[in-house]
């Protein structure tokens, strides 16, 4: 297990976990975000949720004025969510390289899994990410 320690003393390391939630909508349906034309849950949707779970597991331990984006996502998506079911996806840290993070992640539907993957994280300053956008 990698451990990053930060100049403000915080640590990210393996084992951090968050959980995030989404009920289904029909904004969130693969007919509404264009993936496809049934009206379940859109796979691009339940990924960002499993994102936004790693986004989240992270978040506090960062160093003051850093963020994290995404670099990669790799998923499974094995089972139709209906409008009204309430999803939640779990991200892990399964291990840090640097300004690189790996997580696990996963999709359920109560107790039954929708998909799982991995995800790939990188820390950046958020100023000099955003300044790079207008150079």
């Amino acid at each position: 297990m990698k451990k990053v320690l930060y100049t403000r003393g915080e640590m990210i390391e393996a084992g951090l976990i968050h959980t995030s939630e989404l009920t289904v909508t029909e904004a969130v349906t693969a007919i509404d975000v264009g993936s496809g034309d049934m009206p379940v849950l859109a796979t691009p949707m339940m990924m960002a949720l499993m994102e936004n779970a790693a986004m989240l597991a992270v978040r506090e331990h960062l160093p003051e004025g850093c963020t994290t984006v995404g670099g990669h996502i790799e998923s499974s998506h094995l089972r139709p969510s209906r409008i009204g079911d309430v999803i939640t996806a779990v991200a892990e840290v399964t291990r840090v390289d640097g300004k690189k993070i790996f997580f696990k992640v996963a999709a359920y539907c109560g107790e039954t899994l929708l998909g799982e993957g991995t995800h790939l994280r990188f820390i950046v300053d958020r100023k000099k990410f955003l300044e790079k956008l207008n150079s």
